[in-house]
């Protein structure tokens, strides 16, 4: 693995939410060189280590450009800096930002048991993550429909924006763009037998690869989603929403679970369905099972989405 030379010699951490798997760079002053390359060579699942993202726990303070945010949320001492398998920058991720709280909580550097909370910061905004036994919920903020210049369709008025062409599933299919805050077009799908039929080629893979209309000008994550009715939940009697889904992220390719994909999810079957949706869903990826809960406006201004699952830190290692 000679492409990671910059990070040689560090202790990374390796664990996953929902089999969505990151590894974990314990950096607190910002002392490691970290580039594009590096990552996408230990990220690389046969000459790597292996992992769907990388993420650099930094002080706030020492992240160049982030002194207005840390004026702003002064409590946020600790930054998310997440990368995608490919090196590629993005803007935050569910999954991770529970992984994030479980090791600043298990390398002693925000002490946090069952009801605490830590507020950090991300390039999507300030998140702030609570924990809840094995369980950590994550304040996602707020969704935003997110259509590209030349939408085919109004997303407001028809619940769809763009169309995508999916290897495997007949024709284009609509879908609906959500940011949150980084982009996703949803597709809702008959049944499991689509689901299962669909090629979702990663950046490896040999497949046809999957086309939008119009094309996302910042590239996209993909959820195919299978509604499945809803349930009572016996604690409170209200709706639950249940959904399966997969997803092809935007600069990995297909993953175990994805969690601001299963926020756009949720977030697209409550808009489909309309007045009186249920505003908690639990979505089933092949990972494992991620709450989330939207409330009655997901899109209003001042909606917040959360986002509820396990963290688990699976070990560590130091690179050769």
């Amino acid at each position: 693995m000679t492409a990671a030379w910059g990070l040689a010699g560090h202790e990374l951490i390796k664990g996953h939410g929902t089999q969505n798997d990151f590894l974990v760079l314990i950096d607190p002053d910002r002392e490691v060189e970290v580039s594009a390359g590096d990552v996408a060579a230990v990220c690389d699942r046969r000459a790597g280590v292996g992992a769907d993202g990388f993420v650099r726990v930094v002080r706030t303070a020492r992240l160049p450009g982030a002194e207005a945010f840390l004026e702003a949320v002064p409590e946020a001492e600790w930054f998310m800096d997440y990368y995608n398998a490919d090196g590629s920058v993005a803007e935050m991720c569910g999954n991770a930002s529970r992984l994030f709280a479980a090791v600043l909580d298990a390398e002693g550097l925000v002490a946090l048991s069952d009801g605490e909370s830590v507020t950090i910061g991300t390039r999507g905004g300030a998140r702030t993550v609570t924990r809840s036994g094995d369980l950590w919920t994550v304040d996602m903020g707020r969704a935003r429909l997110a259509p590209a210049d030349g939408a085919l369709a109004d997303p407001r008025e028809e619940g769809w924006d763009t169309t995508v062409t999916v290897p495997g599933l007949d024709g284009p299919r609509a879908a609906l763009s959500i940011a949150m805050p980084n982009p996703h077009a949803v597709v809702a799908l008959a049944d499991d037998d689509e689901l299962a039929a669909a090629g979702l080629a990663g950046l490896t893979g040999s497949g046809a690869p999957v086309l939008y209309d119009p094309q996302p000008p910042q590239g996209t994550n993909l959820e195919l989603v299978v509604p499945l009715g809803d349930r009572l939940d016996p604690g409170t009697g209200e709706r639950v929403g249940l959904a399966r889904m997969r997803v092809l992220e935007r600069g990995v390719g297909e993953t175990r679970s994805c969690g601001t994909g299963c926020c756009a999810a949720a977030v697209a079957l409550h808009t489909w369905e309309g007045q009186g949706a249920p505003e908690d869903y639990l979505i089933e990826v092949p990972g494992g099972q991620l709450g989330v809960h939207v409330g009655a406006d997901p899109l209003g201004q001042d909606a917040v989405v959360l986002l509820t699952g396990p963290a688990v830190i699976v070990g560590r290692f130091t690179l050769a």
